[in-house]
């Protein structure tokens, strides 16, 4: 690009803003925000400056740096945040998952209010309560309070609507008062309202109690299936109602955030505080490097969580301090709007022991997790090891497998899967229609689809193509691997290649390697995978074979009627649905579709009789 690096850095400006460092293949790789650019961008390429080897690693990588300035570090804070959700650069410390919790949300904004879960909030007239961490529980308690206080649950614009159509079933089985006839007033409607709020906001015991004595006559009539149903919404109603533990005596609203890390992976642990009491906590993965520190961890997380969060708590109770408190605090406090949002770390007190029991929660989770990735990696990289012990070979990264798919030579493709370590890896996908085969001819199929794979121009920059393999996996045995071998020492390659061999019954029998057929356990995980793969680059080649037959079988048809081209043919299909109801139209019904007239219609119609 010819992109000067030491030269540009002169020309950076002392205004806030964002900078955006990218790769040679213009991948953004990091982003980050500076009080002052011209400062903060050389510091990456000055020597003296010490840097962590995630930082140092970045900056080996760049190829050219862009910034766009801001008024103030704030927006720059605001900027970079969005910046990052948007390109997930790699070098960024990112959340690993993107959940989100439900929250119940009650539509005041609305004549006549209903109750909805929704998973975001917005800055509407609208109240919410949560989050929660079951969205089966939240449902259970909306359905409840819908039937018990006779809340509508359609979609009607009210009072708009008043009187059009007919009433609900919910009406006709007394769970509803059918605000959308004007069968209840307002007033009344709102006094129903008022017991749902008063419900969520935390007066349970009317409802709680309700639910035990419908339960307890139930049961007592030998009603066990009722009593079964009132036992489980009353569980549910109890899991949106529990307070878990009193954190203070201010009922103030505030998240405490503590966290755990181990190299490569952070947990962070959220605990909702409402009211002055727990109702509720989640937990989230962040990948991180070895020398980020724990408060640059959180404030990375921090930012990213409550960047489309507008309801945000008093407080936050960190475990560890920020490098940018204050800056994060005036970026909360603006989102907040009502009133500042403060961030404190405590070291004593019942504070500083809830922050402790966050942490505690974290570390449970941090050690769930590592058991799982252990359980991951036995089927995963295990895999390959043990692929790698039974045929000798080593440092197996990159596998790819082919398959050919054709009826009778109609419509032959080829697919290219690819596995990292023992995981799909689908953006790497590729399929390959056929192009030089006439007929069902596998071998010259097998041998066009690896020729062009291996004699991609790199120039192009499919990156799929310009990495190597380190095995080639065959769907087949010694005939496919004997293609794949000649089409490797025509190009001068040293790949080694492997065959999936199926048996009798076309399922996955062993592998076949260096001219012959290995012996393999089948119940190992090497075994295991070799299937996955083979079953995989099957299914891959047939979803592409059966997509272009259907393509196929809608052009052979309708572009052979004169007078019909592509839009009409979409007209006709979008019109009729099938290829069968287009046939038995009438010429007047043919007409009436958008785009088509009577000439095309009596072509059509003639064409089909």
């Amino acid at each position: 690009m010819g992109f000067n690096i030491p030269e540009e850095l002169k020309k950076l400006p002392k205004d806030p803003g964002v900078y955006l460092m990218h790769n040679k293949k213009d991948e953004i790789i990091y982003i980050g925000k500076a009080k002052n650019l011209h400062n903060r961008v050389r510091q990456y390429f000055t020597d003296s400056y010490a840097k962590s080897s995630k930082i140092q690693q970045m900056v080996n990588s760049v190829a050219y740096f862009e910034y766009i300035i801001t008024d103030s570090e704030l927006e720059a804070l605001v900027l970079e945040n969005n910046l990052i959700k948007e390109n997930r650069p790699r070098y960024n410390t990112m959340l690993r998952d993107d959940k989100t919790y439900p929250y119940i949300k009650v539509t005041l904004g609305e004549d006549y209010p209903r109750i909805l879960l929704t998973r975001q909030m917005k800055k509407d007239r609208s109240k919410y309560y949560g989050p929660f961490s079951s969205a089966y529980a939240v449902r259970d308690t909306i359905d409840m309070l819908q039937k018990s206080c006779h809340i509508r649950n359609c979609s009607k614009v009210l009072p708009r609507d008043t009187g059009t159509g007919r009433p609900c079933l919910n009406y006709y089985i007394h769970m509803c008062d059918a605000p959308c006839m004007g069968s209840i007033s307002s007033e009344d409607y709102m006094a129903n309202v008022k017991r749902v709020l008063d419900f969520l906001d935390g007066n349970f015991e009317p409802t709680i109690n309700s639910l035990q004595e419908q339960m307890q006559t139930a049961s007592e009539n030998l009603d066990y299936e009722t009593a079964a149903q009132y036992r489980d919404l009353l569980n549910s109603v109890l899991h949106v109602a529990q307070r878990q533990k009193i954190t203070s005596a201010d009922a103030q609203d505030r998240d405490v955030i503590a966290m755990t890390k181990d190299d490569n992976d952070a947990v962070i642990q959220i605990f909702f505080v409402r009211e002055g009491k727990l109702i509720g906590r989640e937990h989230h993965f962040i990948r991180v490097a070895v020398d980020d520190s724990r408060g640059e961890i959180l404030e990375s997380f921090i930012k990213q969580f409550y960047a489309n969060t507008p309801m945000l708590p008093h407080e936050l109770m960190l475990q560890y301090e920020i490098p940018d408190q204050e800056l994060v605090q005036e970026w909360l406090s603006e989102k907040r709007g009502k009133s500042s949002v403060q961030i404190v770390t405590p070291k004593k007190g019942q504070k500083e022991k809830l922050v402790e029991l966050a942490y505690k929660n974290a570390c449970i989770v941090m050690e769930q997790d590592r058991e799982r990735i252990k359980r991951d990696q036995a089927k995963s990289l295990g895999a390959v090891h043990e692929i790698e012990k039974l045929t000798g070979l080593s440092g197996i990264h990159r596998m790819e497998a082919y398959d050919i798919s054709n009826i009778s030579g109609v419509e032959a493709v080829g697919s290219m899967v690819v596995y990292e370590d023992g995981k799909p890896k689908r953006h790497d996908y590729r399929k390959f229609r056929i192009r030089t085969v006439k007929g069902p001819d596998d071998y010259s199929s097998m041998y066009e689809v690896l020729t062009r794979r291996f004699t991609h121009d790199e120039e192009k920059g499919d990156l799929s193509f310009n990495t190597r393999p380190d095995l080639i996996m065959m769907d087949g045995g010694k005939g496919q691997v004997g293609i794949a071998l000649r089409v490797l020492a025509e190009l001068g390659l040293d790949i080694p290649v492997c065959g999936m061999v199926k048996d009798d019954s076309h399922r996955t029998r062993g592998l076949y390697f260096n001219g012959k057929e290995l012996p393999i356990d089948t119940h190992s995980e090497g075994f295991k995978l070799t299937t996955r793969i083979q079953d995989e680059a099957h299914r891959f080649a047939i979803e592409y074979h059966r997509s272009l037959r259907s393509k196929d079988q809608v052009k052979s048809v309708l572009d052979d009627i004169p007078g019909i081209g592509p839009a009409r043919r979409k007209a006709l299909i979008k019109a009729f649905g099938d290829i069968d109801r287009i046939r038995t139209a009438e010429p007047d019904e043919l007409a009436a579709v958008d785009g088509m007239n009577t000439a095309a219609a009596e072509a059509v119609y003639r064409f089909f009789r």
